[in-house]
């Protein structure tokens, strides 16, 4: 008798269905899997042995055969514990085989029989909404897989509950989690927290409603740090498709939080030290990186020009596609990487250039040297580029208002809106973001009248702009538009795009 049980392969983000099918014959005794397992999936033998002997069940002395179908994809993972062990209990009519078949079972077996946390429980829990069927999976995971909205998810704390689920003989309670999530989160900061810098703090404002990159020279102790990490304070919950999206690269990494859905943008701050494959992805598992994990939020990259230069090469193509490659000899891994850029640095090594009182006897040479250690074309990734002065005595020990996080997210997401809708009304069906507009679309969200084109020629002949530095431009007028309400791009508008591109590191 051949018995089958389900479950899933995960390539990158896109779980893929596998049979798991176990035979018991006649032979010398034995226990084989087949199907590309890796070291893994090949320990589980052991793991399934003592589970049998935890369920007071002896292991068949027969030839035990177990094939993961389709065998040309690679299986990978502690997840196939699980559905492993209910085939060879199928096959032994232990449970009935034919309940198998419509559910999809992921799951790592402990010595005692119970089941650990495993990641990636929220990817196959979609495979299986989408396939109409079931989803098995350890009760640590239970949350994930109800935010999937999967309506039929069965959740044991060991197989010994699941078994007896399946025999009929006692039945698991259905998850109990509510779907709710909060509109509002306190992250314990604020935009209020920061003195002066009104500048810096308008050009953040509309780099959050625009989903602008931004780079912030400055020097060290001005709030470069302290903006960036309050950026995320102002941003908009994520919608229920970019929280699902968010979730399902957290699972994967394992790296979820309690609650079992991500629901506010990630904020990734990674060290100046970090390795390419940590940015970008990769290893042996392909594992999503800092700009994926970073999707749907910001990557805060302090201190850019101590990064290593082909790290910062890196960047180059995922900050146009929103998307990051991972490429291996037998597979290629795609992962999402929609981020909102936010770097940081300082005018010269020591800080101080620009401060004839502070500044080393090695300048100016040593401003150009060190910020000849970020190329041209990364340069003109930033749609946003300010110089963040040092804060005013009588800046910080005043008394002036300061516009706190929940107003400015206010004025954010009331723009986010409008580029909602006029994408929409557009037929545009990408992300709706003016800082990610291309093509046809970024055309008809910037149409200029006749003195705002003039205006806008002359500005960019006199500074010699690139191409991109002229669609980052408009991008950024556009923005700076929606956050007025107004529906035409005028003068003011490219101005003030014009002062965040235009940036002298030199001052």
């Amino acid at each position: 008798m051949v018995s089958r049980a389900r479950t899933v392969a995960f390539i990158g983000m896109k779980p893929i269905e596998i049979i798991v099918e176990s035979q018991i014959s006649p032979g010398v005794a034995s226990f084989c899997i087949v199907g590309l397992p890796d070291k893994t999936v090949g320990e589980a033998k052991e793991r399934i042995r003592s589970t049998f002997f935890q369920l007071g069940l002896g292991f068949p002395q027969k030839r035990v055969t177990v094939n993961m179908a389709p065998a040309d994809i690679p299986k990978a993972g502690s997840h196939y514990d699980l559905p492993i062990a209910l085939s060879i209990l199928g096959a032994m009519e232990v449970i009935d085989a034919s309940l198998l078949e419509n559910a999809i079972a992921v799951g790592e077996l402990g010595l005692d029989g119970n089941l650990p946390y495993i990641s990636g429980t929220i990817c196959a829990a979609m495979l299986a909404n989408e396939m109409g069927v079931s989803i098995i999976c350890p009760k640590a995971c239970e949350k994930e897989a109800v935010w999937s909205g999967n309506d039929s998810v069965i959740a044991p704390r060991n197989i010994t509950s699941l078994v007896n689920h399946l025999r009929g003989t006692s039945q698991l309670a259905s998850p109990t989690v509510q779907c709710t999530r909060h509109d509002q989160f306190d992250y314990g900061i604020d935009l209020a927290d920061i003195h002066g810098q009104l500048v810096a703090k308008r050009a953040i404002e509309v780099a959050a409603a625009g989903g602008h990159n931004v780079l912030m020279v400055g020097p060290p102790g001005s709030g470069k740090s302290m903006l960036a990490a309050r950026a995320r304070t102002i941003l908009p919950m994520l919608s229920p498709e970019e929280a699902l999206e968010t979730t399902c690269i957290y699972s994967l990494a394992g790296m979820l939080p309690e609650d079992g859905l991500v629901y506010t943008p990630p904020y990734r701050e990674p060290h100046h030290s970090a390795s390419l494959i940590s940015i970008v992805g990769g290893g042996s598992d392909a594992k999503p990186g800092e700009l994926s994990l970073a999707h749907n939020g910001i990557l805060f990259l302090d201190e850019l020009p101590e990064f290593q230069r082909n790290t910062i090469e890196a960047l180059r193509q995922p900050l146009e596609t929103n998307s990051i490659t991972i490429s291996r000899a037998k597979e290629h891994v795609t992962y999402p990487a929609n981020i909102q850029l936010i770097a940081a640095m300082n005018p010269c090594k020591c800080g101080s250039y620009g401060d004839n009182r502070k500044q080393c006897s090695k300048a100016p040479r040593c401003a150009v040297e060190y910020r000849n250690k970020i190329s041209g074309p990364i340069l003109d990734r930033f749609d946003i580029t300010i110089y963040v002065s040092s804060i005013k005595v009588s800046e910080l020990f005043g008394n002036e208002e300061r516009v706190n996080s929940k107003t400015v997210r206010t004025r954010v997401t009331a723009a986010r809106t409008k580029q909602h809708t006029q994408a929409k009304s557009c037929g545009h069906t990408g992300c709706y973001l003016n800082g990610k507009a291309n093509g046809k679309y970024l055309d008809d969200i910037t149409k200029l009248d006749a003195e705002t084109a003039a205006f806008f020629q002359k500005a960019v002949m006199y500074s010699d702009i690139s191409t991109r530095g002229c669609y980052k431009i408009l991008r950024v007028s556009r923005t700076i538009a929606d956050l007025e309400g107004t529906a035409q791009i005028r003068q003011h508008h490219i101005a003030e795009a014009l002062q965040y591109r235009l940036l002298n590191h030199d001052r």
